[in-house]
C-alpha cells in the first residue's frame, strides 16, 4: 500500500471526514536538501515525501487550529518517522470557510 493510501485510510478511520484530499506535493520540492534524511544530495522530487492534507470533519469542531494539527500529526506520527518529510495540514470543521 502506498504512503498516500495509508494516510487516506488513517484519516478516514479516525476522523470520518465529509471532505478529504491528500495531495502528493513531492515534485514541488525537487532540488531541496533534506538534512538528516536519506537524501544527502539535492532531493529529486520523486516518491512520497511531501503531502498537503485538506480535511473537513466534525471531529475538528471546537478545536483550535493548533489542536487540529496536533491531532493529525499524532495520528500520522509513524509516517513522519518513516520517511514522510513534510506535511501541510488544512483542517476545518463543517461549515467553516476553506480556501479550497
Amino acid at each position: 500500500m502506498s504512503r498516500q493510501n495509508r494516510i487516506e485510510q488513517a484519516l478516514n478511520e479516525r476522523f470520518a471526514p465529509e471532505r478529504l484530499a491528500v495531495i502528493n506535493e513531492s515534485h514541488l520540492h525537487a532540488g531541496h536538501h533534506h538534512a538528516g534524511s536519506d537524501h544527502h544530495e539535492a532531493f529529486d522530487g520523486t516518491g512520497e515525501t511531501h503531502f498537503r492534507i485538506r480535511i473537513v470533519a466534525e471531529a475538528f469542531a471546537g478545536m483550535s487550529r493548533i489542536d487540529r494539527h496536533r491531532a493529525v500529526n499524532e495520528l500520522l506520527a509513524g509516517e513522519l518517522e518513516s520517511g514522510l518529510h513534510a506535511m501541510a495540514v488544512e483542517a476545518a470543521a463543517p461549515g467553516e470557510a476553506t480556501r479550497w
